[in-house]
């Protein structure tokens, strides 16, 4: 009777074999595991446990034809939803120019570390190498900003001499 209680105390999909995400089984699938289970010595809660999620999958695959055959649609296709296009702003460049900013001082600290822990020479190469080229990378940065910079005050001026007319490029 106790026994009785705490099974009905449990509930569904808290069993030993239940997993998060059930896998899905085409009928061929299904049909090489039932031949498998009868060579295998599985218990007969294993082979229940099996066939149960095999019907299930069966069951929910049913119901996702019938719906595609009275509405002409995947129901899964319709609740996706096509991915935005994001225009690249600018305001990314000023973040990786302090994210570089903040690598080269983190590795100049690193650096820094390993010198005192006595391994500086082994490091130093490949960190000055590192910092080397993020400089490049911010001198590149910096190089395409001042361009920008220099368009828009060009174009700013070129505004301003021609009474608020706004000068072709």
């Amino acid at each position: 009777m106790a026994s009785q209680e705490k099974m009905e105390a449990v509930t569904k999909g808290t069993e030993f074999w239940s997993c998060p995400k059930q896998a899905t089984y085409t009928p061929g699938t299904c049909e090489l595991l039932r031949v498998m289970m009868e060579e295998s010595r599985l218990t007969k809660f294993q082979q229940r446990h099996i066939m149960d999620t095999m019907k299930r999958d069966l069951e929910k695959e049913k119901r996702r034809l019938q719906n595609i055959f009275a509405t002409g649609k995947d129901k899964e296709e319709r609740k996706r939803k096509p991915a935005s296009v994001r225009q690249e702003d600018p305001a990314p460049e000023l973040d990786r120019f302090e994210e570089l900013v903040k690598e080269i001082r983190e590795r100049r600290e690193f650096l820094a570390d390993m010198e005192a822990l006595g391994q500086g020479r082994q490091y130093r190469g490949v960190v000055l190498a590192e910092i080397s080229q993020k400089l490049r990378e911010m001198e590149d940065i910096d190089h395409r900003r001042t361009e920008e910079l220099r368009k828009a005050l060009a174009a700013a001026s070129s505004v301003s001499r021609d009474g608020g007319r706004v000068a072709e490029p």
